[in-house]
C-alpha cells in the first residue's frame, strides 16, 4: 500500500507505464484499422485476392499477408481466424502454396455442419480481411532434401504435399518424387491439371480413385505393387484415419516406421466411454463429475464450462491447460501422464479423479 504523497515504487511505476502503453496500443490499433484492415501493430491479417474452386467440396482461398507475415515452409499450417456474427473463430488450415512470393493459398474443404469452413465456402469474397497465425508445424521437408521423396496422401490430405511439391516444381528437382493419391472420383481430384503439369515435368504420378475397378481407399497390396521400395523412401503421409491406420500398418510390417512422416487432419478416433471422474478445477474453485464420454474439453463443456480452444484437434494447442494432480491419456499418442503437466484438453481424457489450473 502506498501512502499518500510518497514517490511511487518502480514497479508501480512500470506497472503504470506498461497499462498506459496498453491502452494507447489498443487506441492506435483500433484506428488504423479504421483507415485499412490491414493496418495493425503486429497482427499478422490478410487480403483475399483469390477465390478458386478446386472441387465441388474443395475451394482454394489466395491471400496476400500484411507486413507482419514472416513467411513459411512447405507442408506447415496457419490458424485462420475469422468473424461469424460478432464472435471471433480460430481454425487451423494447411498452407498448400510454397513458399515464395507476397500471397499464400490455403485449399479448404467444406465439413457437414462445420460452422467455419462453410463460412469460408459461402460467405468469404474477395477484398475481405482474415486474420492468421505464424505458421507452425514440422510436417516439412528437411533442409536436405532426400534423393527420392515419396508422398502418400488421400482427399483434402493432399494439400501440405501441393505445397511441398510445388517447392521442388520450383526448384526443377520433381524428378526421382512420387505421390500416390487417392480420392473418391476423378472429379475430387484436387489440384488435378497442376498435377498432371507436375507429371509432365518429372513427377511419378499415381492416381487411385473409387470409381475405377479394384479396390477402394488405400490398399496395402495395391500400393506396395506401385511402389514396391517404399520401405526405402523418405515418405510424408496424409488423409482420413483409415488410410492413416493402413498406411502405418504397412509400414509397420517392413518396420520402416522411422522413414514414415505423419500429418492428421481430423481429429483421432474417440476411444470408448471411461469411467465418471472428479474434477476440479483449482481457479473458479468447482468440483465437477465428468461422465468419460467424449474429450476432457467436451465434458467441461457440457458441465457449463467454457475453456478456450480452436481446432478441437490437438493442433494449435489453444487449449492447453496445466494439470495440477492426477493422471490423463493423451488420445492421439496414447501416452498416460501422472506427473503435474500441462494438457490439451481437446485430446484428453481422464484416468483417475484431477485438479485442472483452470
Amino acid at each position: 500500500m502506498r501512502v499518500p504523497g510518497e514517490n511511487p515504487s518502480p514497479t508501480h511505476t512500470s506497472l503504470r507505464s506498461a497499462a498506459h502503453r496498453l491502452r494507447l496500443d489498443r487506441q492506435a490499433s483500433h484506428w488504423l484499422q479504421k483507415i485499412d484492415p490491414l493496418l495493425t501493430l503486429g497482427e499478422v491479417r490478410a487480403r483475399v485476392v483469390g477465390i478458386l474452386p478446386e472441387t465441388s467440396e474443395v475451394t482454394s482461398f489466395v491471400l496476400r499477408p500484411n507486413g507482419h507475415w514472416r513467411g513459411h515452409r512447405a507442408g506447415q499450417h496457419t490458424l485462420l481466424e475469422v468473424e461469424i456474427d460478432g464472435v471471433r473463430h480460430q481454425r487451423p488450415f494447411t498452407i498448400a502454396s510454397p513458399p515464395h512470393g507476397d500471397t499464400l493459398v490455403l485449399t479448404v474443404k467444406r465439413i457437414d455442419g462445420g460452422k467455419v469452413t462453410n463460412h469460408l465456402h459461402d460467405g468469404l469474397r474477395v477484398g475481405d480481411v482474415v486474420g492468421l497465425s505464424e505458421a507452425r508445424g514440422d510436417f516439412v521437408l528437411p533442409d536436405q532434401r532426400p534423393e527420392r521423396p515419396l508422398f502418400v496422401t488421400a482427399g483434402s490430405g493432399i494439400t501440405p504435399a501441393l505445397a511441398m511439391l510445388g517447392e521442388l516444381a520450383n526448384a526443377g528437382e520433381l524428378k526421382g518424387a512420387t505421390l500416390v493419391h487417392h480420392a473418391r472420383s476423378r472429379t475430387d481430384i484436387i489440384a488435378r491439371d497442376r498435377l498432371v503439369r507436375w507429371a509432365d515435368a518429372g513427377l511419378e504420378l499415381h492416381l487411385f480413385t473409387d470409381d475405377q475397378p479394384g479396390p477402394r481407399g488405400f490398399d496395402a497390396d495395391r500400393f506396395a505393387a506401385t511402389v514396391p521400395d517404399f520401405d526405402q523412401r523418405e515418405t510424408w503421409l496424409c488423409g482420413p484415419p483409415p488410410v492413416m491406420q493402413s498406411a502405418r500398418a504397412l509400414w509397420a510390417l517392413r518396420d520402416a516406421l522411422p522413414r514414415l512422416h505423419t500429418e492428421r487432419f481430423v481429429a483421432a478416433p474417440a476411444p470408448s466411454a471411461g469411467r465418471s471422474v472428479q474434477v476440479t478445477l483449482r481457479r473458479s474453485g468447482r468440483t465437477l463429475t465428468l461422465d468419460g464420454r467424449g474429450s476432457l474439453l467436451e465434458q467441461l463443456e457440457r458441465a457449463g464450462e467454457r475453456p478456450a480452444y480452436g481446432c478441437r484437434m490437438g493442433i494449435c494447442h489453444t487449449c492447453r491447460c496445466p494439470k495440477v494432480a492426477g493422471t490423463t491419456r493423451d488420445r492421439e499418442t496414447g501416452a498416460i501422464s501422472t506427473e503435474p503437466r500441462p494438457i490439451r484438453l481437446c485430446v484428453s481424457d481422464a484416468r483417475s479423479d484431477i485438479e485442472l489450473d483452470l
